[in-house]
Formats: C-alpha cells, structure tokens, sequence
C-alpha cells in the first residue's frame, strides 16, 4: 500500500528537506505538489484541503522559523499530520465486557468480512490468549456458512453452526447463550453483505445490532475501493454505531486514499488492516508507522513484532549452534530459512517495512522478490536428501533432472549454487574473533550494487 503516494512525496520532500530557509513561495510550491500527491492516491477532497491548511498553518508559523533545519521540520509536519488524519495512535478492541464479548462484523458483500472473521479469530486465540466462538448470521449465502466453518477449523476456534432456514437475530442470540454456557470471551457474529447499500438490509443489520447489542461494530471495507471506501463507511456509520474499521485487501492497494479518508469522513478508528490472504495476515493499525511507510522511512517496530511472532526460535537457535559449532551450512537449512521468510509474508513484506526501500531500483527489488525465493525452494525440494547434504555432486545429469523437477533451466540451478556457496562461505567467517564483522564485510560481495555500502544508490 502506499507505493504511489510514498514515491510522489518523495521526490516532493527531497527537494525541500536541505532548504536552509523556508518562504511562503517555496512551501507553497511544495503544499501544490502535496495536495496532486493526495488526489492521485485517491484521498477524498475534504481530507486533502484540511491536510494542505494545517500543514501550511504550522509550517510558514513559528516551528519552522526557529528552528534550524527547517526543511526537516517540514517533513516532521508533514508526518504529524498524517498521523493525525489517520488516527495518531492505534485503538485496539475494547473487550472488557461480562463474558461473552460481543463483536459484530458489517459490510457489502465482497469486502472480506467472511475471512476476517477467520483472521480476527486467529488473532485474538493467538495474541490476545482469548477463548473465541464464530457464528455466520448470512442465511443469503449458504457458501458464507461453509466457508467460516472451514476457517474456524482451520485456525482453531470454534464454530456455532447455522443455516439459510434461520432468521439472523435467531442465530445469533442462540451462539451467544451457547458462549455463555461455554464460557466462552469471545463472540464474532458475521453479518449478510449486498452489493451495495439498500434499505432493506440497513434494516436487517439494525435489527440484529439492536438485539444482540455488541460491545464493538466493525466495518470491513475493501481498500481497493478507494475514496469510495470511505463514504460507504459513512453511511454505515449513519445506521449503526460503529466502533471502528478493518481495511481489507491492502497488499493490492497502491494508492491508500481509503486509510486517509475513512477516519476523517466517519470519526472512526481503523483497528485493522488485512496485508495478504494467509490467515495470519491481519496487523493491527498503527497510524504513526503508516506515516513512516509514506515518508519512506520504514516501518521497523511492525517487523520486530512479526520476527517475535513468525521466527520459529528454536529452528533458528539449532542451525546458529550448528554454524558456530563448524558442523556447516546445508541446503536444508538454506531451505528452511526461505520457509521461515515466507511465514513473514515473503521478501518483499519484510523489505517494505525498512528505511529507504523506495529508492532502490526496480532490477534491485526484482532479484530480491518473493518469486525468487519461490522458484528456490522449488529447486531445493526437487533435490535428494544426498544432494542437499552434498551440493558438491550435482553435475550436469543431476542438475537437468533438478531443473526438470522444478520447472526451471540449468542456469538457475547454477545460480542458486553458486548463491549457497557464498553463504555457506559467509557461515565460515561467523566462527572465531571478530566472526560478525567478517560476515557484514562478506555479504557486502553477494548483494547488488548499492546495497550495504559499495556503488549505486543508498539507503
């Protein structure tokens, strides 16, 4: 997400960062440039014209003319106010009610509001050490019921059955009192979505809100959509007391006009966002690292969380003990460390969260992607278990029947090789004095230009 914007803004906040003085002409100049950044991302207008004066209002004021380096101030607003459209700090769900809590999930149909069930779930059993029950109120679509019960089992929790025959408040009120027997903390009621926003189904979910009357109301909404995200919300928040947002779909949005608007237009928090379609691809929102993503200064405290929760420790502590040991670097354990990459949400996921990721040129990002690391893993399972023990006997018959098994050419196989070798090369210079400085000044060789010192571009 943000991909757009975070490169307009760039370049806009690059040529005013080393000013030594700021004018009103030149911030204006720059604020011009802001507010064509905002409308391409799709940022609804009201959010952009209130966005554009209060920055302007701080910026020709009395911070930027004391300070020293007042280019740098700027941005400093910049970001504040960005955080502040957003939310500023991230409001997590409120579940401090008489066991069962009840959460209700609204939205139009193809939102996401089935699978966020399934990630909210995973969520809170996992990171909130919550007890959780999932029930589906949608008796429009007997697929929506099925599909909750597959991800209930899928991530543990349990599952209250339902049918089209029911009526919704019926349905409801039945898992509740089965929660509440059950003692069960958590309730999450998935609501019937339409195609759009009509009467008769405002109705039906008022109705159902007023008779099971949960502790939070979150509207899912699509991220894809838009500025439209945002007054869809609206009028959802105009039937119903919404408690916050889950912005759905945000890997495939490169714009973020939704994140920027929804807060500003309905006064509610987004608490969610969804980053990918595994269920454990739900991050909770935090307006300030949003706003270091758009200034392109990364995101590192949401990757040390998703290190903290992903890593298998006890994996990663067993091949540390073994290079350090001398026992050497196998391509199974090379595997195993792409496996763990993919559980964070591949390469890319983990690139975009670092300082300065945007400038690095599309051929850098290319050899880095998450298909690279596929298409290895691909090759490494193709291999026998004495080939991945002793890459030094594939030759050229081995090597065919590898790149036959994968799907690729005998140059890649080479390439991978040649890469493992390296590190395995690397893994060497970890042991004995000064091992770690060996392996930064090794790693240098093995990175495209530019990357941790050497030509090209920094970051």
């Amino acid at each position: 997400m943000f991909e757009n914007l975070q490169e307009r803004l760039g370049k806009t906040l690059k040529n005013i960062s080393g000013r030594g003085r700021l004018t009103e002409d030149n911030i204006k100049d720059t604020l011009r440039e802001v507010r064509m950044a905002f409308l391409e991302a799709d940022v609804a207008l009201p959010v952009v014209r209130e966005f554009v004066k209060q920055v302007k209002e701080r910026a020709v004021g009395v911070e930027v003319t004391k300070s020293l380096s007042p280019g740098q101030v700027f941005i400093k607003i910049v970001r504040e106010e960005l955080e502040k459209a957003m939310g500023e700090a991230n409001e997590e769900l409120s579940l401090n009610a008489q066991p069962p809590a009840v959460v209700m999930m609204a939205g139009l149909q193809g939102a996401g509001k089935t699978t966020s069930v399934g990630k909210l779930a995973k969520f809170l059993k996992e990171r909130k050490k919550k007890s959780v029950l999932v029930v589906s109120a949608d008796v429009y679509r007997p697929a929506a019921i099925k599909q909750l019960e597959t991800l209930a089992s899928e991530v543990d929790v349990d599952f209250f059955p339902s049918d089209i025959s029911q009526k919704p408040v019926d349905i409801a009120t039945a898992a509740i009192s089965h929660a509440k027997k059950k003692f069960i903390d958590v309730v999450l009621v998935d609501t019937a979505g339409r195609l759009h926003v009509d009467n008769e189904m405002m109705g039906e979910i008022k109705d159902l809100h007023k008779a099971i009357n949960p502790i939070e109301t979150l509207f899912v909404v699509d991220a894809m959509t838009g500025q439209d995200a945002a007054n869809t919300a609206k009028a959802f928040d105009e039937a119903l007391p919404l408690t916050g947002v889950i912005l759905t779909k945000t890997d495939g949005d490169a714009r973020g006009g939704a994140a920027l608007s929804i807060r500003h237009i309905t006064g509610k928090p987004i608490k969610f966002m969804g980053v990918g379609e595994r269920t454990d691809a739900l991050e909770p929102f935090h307006p300030d690292r949003i706003a270091s993503r758009i200034l392109g200064m990364g995101d590192v405290l949401s990757l040390i969380e998703e290190v903290e929760m992903k890593v298998d420790k006890e994996k990663a502590a067993k091949v540390a003990e073994k290079v350090f040991k001398g026992n050497g670097f196998t391509l199974d354990d090379f595997a195993e460390q792409l496996k763990q990459m993919k559980n964070m949400g591949g390469m890319m996921s983990m690139l975009d969260k670092l300082p300065g990721m945007q400038n690095l040129p599309d051929s850098v990002k290319g050899q880095v992607g998450d298909k690279t690391f596929i298409q290895m893993e691909a090759i490494i399972s193709s291999m026998t278990k004495q080939e991945r023990a002793r890459p030094e006997i594939i030759k050229g018959s081995r090597k065919k029947r590898i790149a036959a098994g994968s799907g690729t050419q005998v140059q890649e196989i080479n390439k991978l090789l040649k890469q493992f070798t390296q590190m395995q090369k690397m893994m060497k210079k970890m042991k004995g004095k000064g091992g770690m400085q060996k392996m930064i000044r090794g790693m240098k060789g093995m990175l495209p230009p530019g990357m941790m010192g050497g030509g090209g571009p920094k970051f």
